[in-house]
């Protein structure tokens, strides 16, 4: 056997799906095995590999092992002269595996090797070359200087910046995203430490290479995308403290105790700035805009109602009580707030509507619960209508000066129509059109662009590949969608290195697949199209979902003692009542995932009951019960929850 591909897989379903085709794709004529070893992932990529790829050796875990434990793994049962590490978030050339294979048949002192990777938009990635992260490049890096002056040899140590990247070089780390290594060094070094779960394990296996006697090349005579951030969010606080504490293993294992603790000192430096960072960053991306609303909201009901008893009403008398302001004002405060954003007021892009129904209807809720209290707590009806309405006037004010001052987050308007060019052979095309249009984006134009520059069929497309720079500009286009079964990998990473400079996303259709993926930065996902549903994922719809469930158990638990003759499992009613109002269940979700074909499915929680159970029919298929999932899914609105728990009220008991 030549070569062994082990990939890693944690609930990237589409990514893997895409990165075994190309994979496939590159291992013809090669003699080759392919492992996927799954991290006990729940999206469904079990199933899909031993449906669509049945060749490949399937190893299902079921605990999440880590990245060093899974590889190793798969590398022990692995019978290649060569081992390839592999991250299911990449696409390789069709000729990558004959090139880096001959190039390592022609160096014998090679013991691991990269390849140039571009990101998800044709952009070069830094990390294809690395040196040793020693304390002074940690140092330079942590703060800045490698950012600053990226191709010193001083400063730019940790990516290497002054090396030519169109060249083959030795470098000391190579990324663990692709990572070629000769089986007979790793027999000789040992495999992956699995003292590291996720990240630094690649630093630690590439400088065991060096100091073993061998080399780490830089070989960028053929390319991959690598989809970085799809897996980790590189903004998250757990992201900060799982990658520095890699460090910090790594620099204890290799280095002298007194660089080691001078290294652990800067990681953890850098581990509380970047996780301070990141928790005011979080905080502030989510609730400075609610916390400036209240504000001016509070400002303006204070000036208010200072001249509406001074100059209007009473005549300079000092009339509304403390508690007005201190408690009856922040109390209708939090119900416009909490309504505007139940209403999908604090969305993107900003819709008025949205505000103003949400300020409607917080307003109608606090005065009827205004009428029904006592006279010492009805201080004026007027403030309150006032105040709503100064509230809605200096939300859309607010939202207006933020848009003027450009912050992309605060456009009014709604979503943007896309406009989609797709590239492939006449039948593809047209299947990915299809795709595109039942993926409930609502696409503002689709153009198909034909695979070969031969255009035979001109009523079809409106041009052909070698023209696609002229019809990204005349068309207007935002999207362009390469169709994976009619263009060999080496031909779209072209032209996504070709088109880099314009403002275009660029996705991958993988042959027979139901999603069309891509990412539009190294630390964003970017978007994905997944046929039919697409629907219950919105976060609106989300919202809703979790506001019902809420509203329901707290209905039905007063309720309870009539409940109690109408359900069949009493006790279990009353579990379920509290399960669902603690976000642990849902009142409804999917039938039987285990039974359905589910795995295309977004992830919900588990529902007390289904759509199944608003048919009267005992019996259900499979096929049906999946349908009824798919639509579910697809056309979700809390109206059909609610008919669902209407008519299935009976067996809201069961476990």
């Amino acid at each position: 056997m030549k070569l062994s591909v082990i990939i890693v897989n944690y609930n990237v379903i589409y990514f893997l799906e895409q990165c075994l085709h190309s994979v496939m794709k590159a291992g013809q004529g090669i003699e080759m095995e392919v492992f996927v070893v799954d991290n006990n992932s729940v999206d469904g990529s079990v199933p899909m590999v031993k449906e669509k790829f049945p060749a490949v050796e399937l190893i299902s875990n079921n605990d999440n092992k880590g990245f060093s434990k899974a590889n190793n793994q798969a590398i022990r049962e692995s019978s290649g002269e060569f081992v390839l590490l592999l991250n299911p978030d990449t696409v390789v050339e069709e000729d990558t595996f004959v090139k880096i294979l001959d190039f390592m048949d022609t160096h014998d002192d090679a013991g691991g090797l990269g390849v140039k990777m571009l990101d998800g938009k044709g952009r070069f990635l830094a990390e294809s070359k690395r040196g040793l992260p020693t304390p002074k490049v940690a140092f330079y890096k942590i703060f800045g200087f490698s950012k600053l002056f990226p191709r010193s040899k001083t400063f730019g140590k940790y990516h290497l910046g002054y090396l030519d990247k169109e060249k083959v070089h030795k470098v000391e780390i190579l990324a663990g995203a692709f990572m070629l290594l000769r089986k007979s060094v790793l027999d000789e070094i040992g495999l992956l430490d699995e003292a590291f779960f996720m990240y630094g394990e690649d630093i630690d296996l590439s400088y065991r290479i060096i100091k073993a006697g061998y080399q780490n090349y830089y070989f960028p005579e053929t390319r991959i995308i690598h989809y970085k951030g799809e897996s980790t969010k590189k903004s998250s606080v757990n992201y900060v403290f799982v990658f520095y504490n890699a460090m910090v293993i790594f620099a204890r294992k290799h280095f002298s105790k007194k660089n080691a603790r001078l290294l652990s000192f800067l990681i953890n430096m850098a581990v509380y700035l970047r996780a301070a960072i990141a928790l005011t960053m979080r905080f502030l991306k989510r609730f400075i805009l609610p916390f400036l609303d209240a504000a001016l909201i509070f400002t303006g009901i204070y000036f208010i109602k200072n001249y509406w008893e001074l100059h209007v009403v009473f005549h300079g008398s000092n009339v509304y009580p403390l508690a007005f302001i201190a408690i009856a004002v922040p109390v209708y405060i939090f119900v416009w707030l909490f309504s505007v954003f139940i209403s999908g007021g604090y969305d993107k892009p900003i819709r008025v509507g949205k505000i103003v129904q949400g300020i409607v209807v917080g307003s109608i809720l606090i005065l009827t619960v205004y009428a029904l209290l006592g006279e010492n707590m009805r201080f004026s009806r007027a403030l309150i209508i006032l105040g709503a309405g100064w509230a809605m006037i200096s939300m859309l004010s607010l939202r207006y000066l933020l848009n003027l001052m450009n912050f992309k987050s605060y456009r009014f308007g709604t979503v943007k129509n896309k406009r989609f060019v797709i590239i492939g052979d006449e039948e593809e095309v047209h299947r990915v059109e299809s795709l595109l249009q039942k993926t409930l984006i609502n696409p503002g134009f689709i153009g198909l662009v034909s695979s070969s520059e031969l255009t035979a069929n001109m009523p079809v497309f409106i041009g052909n590949i070698s023209q696609i720079a002229d019809i990204i500009t005349i068309y207007k286009i935002d999207e362009v969608i390469f169709c994976s079964k009619s263009l060999p990998p080496h031909v779209i990473i072209d032209k996504m290195t070709e088109l880099q400079h314009t403002n275009i996303d660029y996705k991958i259709a993988p042959p027979e697949s139901l999603s069309i993926i891509g990412s539009n930065s190294i630390n964003t996902s970017g978007e994905l199209y997944v046929l039919n549903i697409n629907s219950i994922s919105k976060s609106s719809n989300k919202r809703s979902k979790r506001m019902l469930d809420m509203v329901l158990s707290f209905c039905l638990l007063l309720f309870y003692p009539f409940g109690l003759f109408v359900v069949g499992n009493p006790l279990g009613f009353l579990k379920n009542i509290f399960s669902v109002f603690l976000g642990f269940r849902s009142w409804v979700g999917y039938y039987k995932p285990e039974n359905a074909d589910d795995h295309k499915l977004p992830n919900i929680r588990k529902g007390v009951l289904s759509p199944v159970d608003s048919i009267k029919k005992q019996e259900i298929s499979p096929e049906i019960a999946n349908s009824l999932n798919i639509l579910y899914a697809k056309d979700y609105n809390v109206v059909n929850d609610i008919n669902i728990v209407w008519k299935a009220f009976r067996k809201l008991g069961r476990n």
